[in-house]
């Protein structure tokens, strides 16, 4: 029996601190496993998971070099998340825009 990969979104992928922290590192220089497993208190086999996860949703993507594998963060995957995030700073760009006018009724 083969095993399916499964396809995580972009969401479900950030959804976890860890995988949110990994980015954060990769969005300062690309980096092998070795030195990502060095920021967390998990196991190194717990921090290949959380990239397999961000690898699915297509948020990082893993090169061969030798013995290690260097990990790039694709940034670009994250701007469905600044597009769907674009509708509430609109729902918050009118409530300031309301408590404005109500400080300045006063």
């Amino acid at each position: 029996m083969t095993q399916l990969a499964v396809k995580y979104d972009v969401f479900q992928a950030i959804a976890d601190p860890t995988r949110r922290h990994v980015l954060q590192l990769l969005a300062e220089s690309d980096q092998p496993i070795s030195l990502i497993s060095e920021n967390f208190s998990i196991s190194r086999t717990a921090v290949v998971k959380h990239l397999k996860v961000l690898e699915q949703a297509e948020l990082v993507s893993a090169q061969k070099k030798g013995r290690e594998k260097i990990y790039t963060l694709h940034a670009e995957k994250l701007k469905e998340i600044e597009d769907w995030l674009q509708y509430f700073d609109l729902f918050w760009d009118n409530k300031l825009a309301q408590l404005q006018s109500l400080l300045e009724e006063d």
